[in-house]
């Protein structure tokens, strides 16, 4: 991460910079990093332990490589011109390092296609704060809404717990425009800068009904990417007529240990709709009946993979597989630790995005820990959650001056190091 930052292009008058970008870009992140939720007092904290303890160097040096700290306010303002997109090579970095060590080989959703789910979502709503880049909405009593929302994307498996973000697409209005910027635009952006980051990987793009219209599947054909995505009857009532003319659908169906039920049923080469130059989709459905006989459950979509027999219960997962971008990208950023929705500071360009990205790349680094690191692996299990954890991670750098990560975790495991790190004045 630290020669990543260091990459960074400056555009700054050199000569008359207290900070380097490198260290203001590296303090945001290790705040981020350790989860907490107040620059300043994080920053502080760790100066003050520094201090206390009369050593030359402090954690934010000897974990991330911060040879200067700057104050909160210089933090913020640095970070406000630094174009967004500058980020995004860290994000296709991290990719490719999982794919040249075969991590992302059981993330495999077909034969050498990763399956990458969208959705959107918003972290900064206010009636006061805002910049130029805030999508607005005026309220009958003639009170505006400021808001920051993001299409985010994730790769991910039905077996596999841990989600991979990719670079998101901000959803926000930009100069010289005056219609609100949608999920639906920042969607076909971002199949268009997926494309572009990733030409050699073949994606599959999941996502819910809102994408299952003809533009956004020709856009996603045109980027050579598979689709699938929810078709919700209500969304589709020409398609549904359409099936009904059948006398019979292609279905399987098992019954499980517990006497439940499951569905499947597909049709091949339908129109989408009932225009004259619809194009023809691949719809198939999931339907769970419960052991008194009642159907509780029903899921459909549409995709451009032929469905048979073979696939259609391996298809099914992918698609429900879906929820996890809510459950456990979304979930996970805004309650569970990170303080997405924390306002660190808004600015008046930049800033509230590149908090949310640092955001993101903190819980990237995190995730690549839970499916690659052997020692953080072990650390979960001895302290039986993540927040705990972490909890644990912060408290430990409030009080112990280590040096570097590693050490820091091996005192997780290993408390009664503590007392040899003190002997030996580290």
């Amino acid at each position: 991460m630290a020669t990543s930052f260091s990459d960074i292009p400056d555009s700054r008058q050199q000569g008359k910079c207290t900070y380097s970008q490198h260290d203001v870009l590296m303090s945001a992140f290790a705040c981020m990093f350790f989860q907490d939720p107040s620059l300043l007092h994080f920053q502080k904290r760790l100066e003050q332990k520094r201090l206390e303890q009369k050593h030359q160097c402090n954690n934010l040096k000897n974990i991330f490589n911060v040879t200067n700290i700057p104050s909160d306010n210089q933090l913020r303002g640095v970070l406000d011109n630094i174009p967004n997109e500058v980020l995004a090579p860290i994000f296709k970095d991290f990719h490719e390092k999982l794919r040249r060590h075969k991590h992302l080989e059981d993330y495999a959703i077909m034969p050498n296609v990763l399956m990458c789910t969208i959705d959107g979502t918003q972290y900064h709503s206010s009636t006061s704060v805002h910049c130029e880049c805030c999508l607005t909405k005026a309220h009958k009593s003639g009170e505006i809404t400021y808001s920051h929302g993001v299409l985010q994307g994730a790769i991910m498996h039905p077996d596999k717990k841990q989600v991979i973000p990719v670079m998101p697409e901000a959803i926000k209005n930009k100069d010289g425009t005056k219609k609100q910027d949608c999920e639906l635009n920042a969607s076909k952006r971002f199949i268009a800068n997926l494309t572009a980051a990733h030409p050699r990987q073949k994606f599959m793009l999941c996502g819910d009904g809102l994408m299952s219209n003809q533009p956004l599947i020709e856009e996603t054909i045109a980027g050579d990417m598979h689709y699938l995505f929810v078709a919700k009857p209500g969304n589709h009532k020409y398609l549904v007529e359409w099936l009904s003319a059948y006398d019979t659908l292609p279905t399987t169906e098992f019954t499980d240990t517990k006497g439940n039920s499951h569905i499947y049923t597909w049709q091949n080469d339908v129109p989408l709709n009932g225009n004259k130059k619809t194009i023809k989709v691949n719809w198939f459905q999931y339907q769970f009946k419960n052991s008194q006989g009642k159907i509780t459950k029903t899921h459909s979509w549409v995709t451009d993979i032929a469905m048979s027999k073979d696939n259609v219960i391996a298809m099914t997962k992918a698609g429900r597989c879906r929820w996890k971008i809510e459950n456990e990208c979304f979930n996970t950023l805004k309650n569970q630790g990170y303080h997405l929705e924390h306002n660190y500071g808004h600015g008046d360009k930049n800033l509230s995005y590149n908090m949310y990205l640092l955001t993101l790349l903190a819980f990237y680094f995190h995730q690549i820990f839970e499916l690659t690191d052997g020692v953080y692996q072990a650390c979960r299990v001895s302290f039986g959650s993540k927040a705990h954890l972490w909890e644990n991670f912060r408290v430990t750098i409030r009080m112990i001056i280590v040096e570097d990560w590693t050490q820091l975790m091996d005192l997780m495991l290993n408390p009664d190091n503590y007392e040899d790190m003190k002997a030996k004045k580290i």
